[in-house]
């Protein structure tokens, strides 16, 4: 009795010693919870300014200085055992502050922890920490939020100072004066920084037309219309009468109508509507064209198929003004469109974006007759929609937060915090997505669903991993094997592109993996079927399959002769993907497939025939997926598209040509044009990546060519801001379609997900329905020379340029305000010029306003009585409905 006594109390004992220990540590992740952050980007040319990058294994030997300052507010900080976890899309390559390390944990997520030679926290002071970093980080979005700490047996909790989608709220302005060089990647760098005064110069062109020149002006703009004088007036509603419109599609339109106060009554204004399909001959006999003749009397729609009609009757709300009234212009359009393939891509997998920002983008590309939906569902930072009978994969692949078990879910990334908030978590149940489906079918818009794999496969891995790790405790060893996609053979050294290990990749070699690809296809055809909208293109993904401390910006400490421009590593450390898995090894060895680079394209063409079984008559991929097939042919679907997306001046003018010629349908989808999570413009307090160009605004993507690539070597600059040429010496068989892109590593809301897309849309949407006259034929050997040839008419494009902006800056935006949409606001351009403002706009008729109180109060410019100014002036611009603003901007006073 005494022996258990004593043990009893020495238990206890050793309890509250855990208790108080846990206790204290929470202390301290409290206590840390409330330091302020500073994270300041120092110097973006450090292999220029002393710092050896190629030493420090940076890719291309190019790195830069940020310094990092704690400033604790309260109390010392004296304990040891606490970690401060931060996201940061760039590799921490040194600290340079002894009492401080930084370790990578996976993906952008690193841990920054004290050393032995930690002292404290001192109360009320700040402590510095500089670092160096990998590449460049020009833009503000290159900081990630939501910085938090941690301690084990403590709860971990954000750091209040960062948690904000403000990142100016933590991270300062690039050095300089306005910013130097910092917001250049190199010396040179050739780009032109944008501010009000560069802005000015920019917009100078783009005049502002009066209403009557946009009278009848349709977008996307009609292969014919005559415009007539009459008007015909829509106050007193319409009156539809479309039998071979069915309902679903009918109740969409008729909602578009009644959004821009346009109400549906019998006593209406007439619109009578069919399909004759025999009547439309040549270019004309294509899915979606009409005839469109609007009179005094009534408007009469004549399609080819229920799409023509419903594109016929988008044109009639597309000719709606802005002000508020319902007058529209008479007249006889004949229309069909360019691309068969008109689409937008959504990745939520990322991070998630609501069903409500889904159906409300689809609401607007069915407005300007984008037919194609890419939904990227997975990646490796999450896994988005229920799949029936594997519910790990939302249970765990669908959610964040701090487990580093990743047992119950996958690790913070891409700023979410460990909350499982932010929207790094979230998932479409299986009734949301059957709800999209219909949604877009009614739209006229096909979903096509991807599933990315081999690569970017992490969150599917993890998930069924702890579905193995549940079945096998529970004794069912063959359940738990029937989905796993890891060999568990396979201890391979390899990085991803976004910094992640083996458990990105997804095994090509395991049957497992095919049943696991075989049951999500199916589980998401059967959805399609319930929708309506029968399962006809899967994407199966397929990019950078591939170990990125293998590429050519690294370079083996071991070598003869090295060079300065590459990151040196011991790459004898590194394996390609599965190199060590032994089933591949024997797939290799048995010679059926020829080696480990061959693998995704070898399993892209066994993925074919699990897409054809299903009855789903073509695959689609990004191109590099498919590297390593033969062609087209060889595939056991009718049909194979490919997502192009090689930047042209790095030489996708030319390599395009190869794809169309193996007999793939090309799908334009080039970084450098149409990748809408890059920024509008050059300038830091931008968003977005920028690893293709540094801006993509309404103006470059209107200039784009998508049929004939090597003429947008005249109209546009490559990265660093420098002419380039372009020519093949190909046969170029033609674009099957365009695609704008919106990738959501630095896009964490809704709104953020709509400034990107909006209005990047619209001359999207432009030249994937119609083709400009200023567009060239392509001529195989015609080379190009930015700079030095003159073929495209310049004048041309610039005319079409100003009335498509005017269309938009004077009429669209309004309508995106009635819809909600929450794009960007483009800000002015402004410059003092004796002691007088004057300001423009890139879209015209919007509205700019000034302070001469530093924002303290505004006033609505006028450009025909040019305000008077003393000392600081800002500009912003304003939406039509008043409720949002553009970023303020300083005025360059002369």
């Amino acid at each position: 009795m005494q022996k258990f006594k004593l043990s009893t109390i020495a238990a206890l004992a050793a309890s509250c010693s855990f208790i108080g220990a846990a206790n204290a540590d929470q202390k301290t992740v409290d206590q840390l919870s409330h330091f302020k952050v500073n994270y300041q980007i120092v110097d973006n040319q450090a292999a220029d300014h002393g710092v050896d990058c190629s030493a420090l294994g940076a890719d291309w030997a190019s790195c830069n200085k940020v310094t990092i300052t704690l400033t604790n507010p309260s109390a010392e900080v004296k304990g040891k055992d606490w970690a401060i976890y931060f996201h940061s899309i760039r590799q921490i390559l040194r600290v340079d502050n002894d009492q401080f390390k930084i370790t990578h944990v996976t993906g952008d997520l690193h841990k920054l922890e004290p050393t032995d030679k930690f002292t404290s926290f001192p109360a009320n002071k700040a402590v510095e920490i500089p670092i160096i970093v990998e590449y460049w980080q020009i833009f503000k979005t290159d900081v990630m939020p939501r910085w938090y700490a941690a301690s084990e047996g403590a709860k971990a909790k954000v750091i209040t100072s960062t948690d904000t989608e403000d990142l100016s709220k933590f991270s300062g302005p690039l050095a300089g004066n306005n910013f130097g060089d910092t917001w250049k990647r190199t010396k040179d760098d050739h780009n032109i920084l944008m501010n009000t005064e560069n802005r000015f110069a920019k917009n100078a062109d783009v005049n502002v037309l009066p209403a009557t020149e946009l009278r009848g002006q349709i977008i996307p703009t009609p292969m014919e219309v005559t415009v007539h004088e009459q008007d015909v007036d829509l106050s007193k509603g319409i009156s539809l009468e479309a039998k071979d419109l069915d309902k679903a599609a009918t109740e969409a339109v008729l909602k578009h109508f009644k959004a821009l106060g346009v109400a549906s009554n019998a006593s209406g204004y007439p619109i009578k509507a069919t399909v004759s399909k025999e009547a439309f001959k040549g270019p004309m006999a294509a899915s979606g064209a009409y005839e469109l003749n609007i009179g005094e009397k009534g408007a009469e729609i004549t399609a080819y198929d229920q799409s023509g009609i419903f594109y016929g009757l988008q044109s009639m709300l597309s000719l709606l003004p802005a002000d508020g009234s319902k007058k529209i212009a008479t007249l006889d359009a004949k229309d069909a469109p360019r691309f068969e393939y008109r689409a937008i891509f959504l990745d939520v997998g990322r991070n998630f974006h609501s069903k409500a920002a889904v159906l409300r983008l689809l609401d607007q590309m069915s407005a300007y007759k984008l037919n194609k939906f890419h939904f990227h569902l997975s990646d490796d930072e999450g896994w988005r929609i229920e799949i029936p009978g594997l519910p790990e994969l939302t249970d765990v692949g669908s959610k964040r937060c701090h487990d580093l078990t990743e047992k119950s879910c996958l690790l913070p990334q891409l700023g979410s915090g460990p909350d499982s908030n932010n929207n790094g978590s979230g998932h479409f149940s299986r009734a949301d997505y059957i709800e999209i489906v219909k949604y877009a079918n009614a739209r006229q818009i096909e979903v096509i669903p991807e599933i990315d794999i081999p690569a970017h496969a992490r969150a599917a891995v993890v998930s069924m991993e702890a579905r193995y790790d549940r079945l096998h405790k529970e004794g069912k060893e063959k359940e738990a094997n029937e989905y796993r996609l890891l060999d568990p053979t396979d201890n391979s050294v390899t990085t991803s592109v976004q910094f992640y290990d083996r458990h990105s990749y997804l095994n090509p070699c395991l049957d497992s993996s095919k049943r696991f690809v075989d049951k999500v296809i199916g589980e998401i055809a059967t959805m399609h079927k319930e929708a309506g909208q029968p399962l006809t293109t899967w994407h199966f993904g397929g990019d950078e399959a591939k170990n990125i401390r293998l590429g050519a910006g690294y370079q083996d400490i071991n070598a003869e002769k090295k060079e300065a421009f590459k990151g040196t590593i011991d790459q004898s450390k590194e394996d390609k993907p599965w190199a060590k898995s032994q089933v591949c090894q024997t797939m290799i060895k048995d010679g059926k497939v020829e080696d480990f680079e061959h693998l995704p394209s070898h399993f892209a063409l066994e993925v074919s025939k699990l897409v054809n079984a299903h009855g789903i008559e073509k695959m689609q991929a990004w191109q590099d997926g498919l590297k390593d097939a033969k062609d087209a042919k060889a595939f056991a679907t009718k049909n194979v598209s490919v997502n192009f997306w090689d930047t042209l001046y790095w030489g996708g003018f030319d390599s395009a040509n190869d794809w169309a010629n193996k007999g793939y349908q090309v799908i334009i989808s080039n970084p450098d044009y149409v990748y809408f999570d890059f920024p509008y413009e050059v300038n830091p307090q931008e968003r977005g990546y920028y690893w293709g160009t540094r801006f993509s605004d309404e103006r470059k993507v209107f200039a784009f060519a998508p049929n004939n690539l090597p003429q947008n070597a005249e109209t546009s600059v490559d990265r660093d801001g420098n002419a380039f040429s372009a020519k093949s010496d190909k046969e170029w068989p033609g674009s099957y379609g365009l695609s704008g892109q919106a990738w959501s590593e630095t896009i964490r809301t809704d709104d953020q997900m709509e400034y990107m897309l909006y209005p990047r849309i619209l001359p999207l949407a432009e030249r994937a329905w119609h083709r400009a006259a200023w567009e060239l034929d392509y001529q195989k050997g015609k080379e190009f020379k930015g700079g030095e040839t003159k073929f495209v008419d310049q004048t041309a494009l610039n005319k079409d340029w100003v009335l498509f902006a005017n269309i938009v800056g004077q009429r669209e935006l309004a309508k995106l305000d009635k819809a909600g949409v929450a794009y960007r606001l483009p800000v002015p351009g402004a410059k003092v010029v004796d002691g007088k403002l004057e300001a423009n706009i890139a879209l015209p008729g919007m509205i700019i306003e000034y302070s001469a109180d530093g924002g303290k109060s505004w006033k609505r410019y006028d450009d025909k009585a040019k305000p008077a100014v003393k000392g600081e002036v800002w500009v912003r611009s304003q939406s039509h409905d008043g409720k949002r603003f553009s970023r303020a901007e300083p005025v360059s006073v002369k």
